[in-house]
């Protein structure tokens, strides 16, 4: 079978990437909010809310980052495949995944044993998330016949050069288990630092 003939439009693939990253992005302040009780004590309960602010705003700047990403790689494309699509549709299974465990950290955090076990698990979807994302990265740069000529190999093999957080998403999650608070705030360091502009990325949407 020909190249020609397994080719799937890419913008297809793009539109509806956009549509779950938008609805998954905002899932997640739909579980902001106080007790029915709290205004006679507004203020505190306001305050007391910070867990769910600090896995909401882990969360959002995670799925940011990674439709950058995203937005990136598809950017230099000229087209797609159904394999791409599959891989494409496990990131989005894991992207529009990532409210519920956002959720279950909002709502653990200080209660010992189920704290652990919600940022555990937190963990293991952010780490799962990034390892769908390399992997889409990997299958859309290396099959040359999807880049558009305009993308020299440079920039291509920079972009097989993402650094990966596989490493520093462990560290978080043996962290997470010991001190669960702590590896909250690892994550979100490391969705901070996987979202300084990347030169890569800038060139790739460039050429887009």
């Amino acid at each position: 079978m020909s190249s020609g003939e397994t080719e799937l439009p890419l913008g297809r693939l793009e539109a509806f990437s956009d549509g779950v990253f938008a609805i998954a992005i905002t899932l997640l302040v739909l579980e902001l909010g106080v007790s029915a009780d709290a205004s006679e004590h507004l203020l505190r309960s306001i305050l007391d809310e910070w867990p769910s602010y600090l896995a909401y705003v882990t969360s959002f700047l995670t799925i940011g980052v990674i439709w950058i990403v995203h937005s990136g790689i598809t950017g230099s494309l000229r087209t797609a495949d159904p394999t791409l699509y599959r891989v494409n549709l496990l990131v989005l299974l894991l992207v529009s995944f990532l409210p519920f465990p956002t959720k279950l950290v909002a709502e653990y955090v200080g209660e010992d044993d189920p704290e652990r076990v919600a940022v555990v698990f937190y963990g293991l979807t952010l780490l799962a998330l990034d390892l769908a994302l390399t992997v889409f990265v990997r299958y859309a740069v290396e099959n040359r016949r999807h880049v558009h000529e305009r993308v020299d190999d440079e920039t291509t093999a920079a972009a097989l050069r993402r650094g990966p957080s596989y490493a520093f998403y462990a560290i978080a999650i043996a962290v997470g288990w010991l001190l669960p608070t702590v590896g909250v705030v690892l994550y979100l360091v490391i969705a901070l630092a996987m979202g300084v502009p990347a030169r890569t990325v800038h060139r790739l949407l460039r050429r887009g």
